[in-house]
């Protein structure tokens, strides 16, 4: 039975990031998503939710379901921030 630690890491691989081909885009998008705090996706989502929370407090039911689902987009660009930001293509410059 293989450990855990086997599982988790492909052979022939090491803790550093391997060299490999990055869009342009991609690129382009992380070097200007790197520069935003991780904060701000938190900021951003909590601010979704207490807007909605008004909307619907004030009967715009529609308009509150609307706002309500932008806290977990947020939330997932700031993971997507925060693994840029520690393990991302940065890192790596081809």
């Amino acid at each position: 039975m293989a450990t855990l630690n086997a599982m988790e890491r492909p052979r022939n691989s090491s803790h550093e990031p391997q060299a490999h081909a990055e869009g342009s885009v991609a690129r382009s998008i992380e070097d200007q998503t790197a520069k935003l705090p991780s904060d701000a996706f938190l900021w951003s989502a909590l601010s979704a939710m207490g807007v909605a929370l008004v909307l619907q407090l004030t009967g715009k039911k529609e308009e509150s379901l609307f706002v309500g689902q932008w806290a977990a987009p947020f939330l997932i660009l700031g993971v997507y921030n925060k693994l840029v930001k520690v393990a991302g293509s940065d890192r790596v410059r081809a």
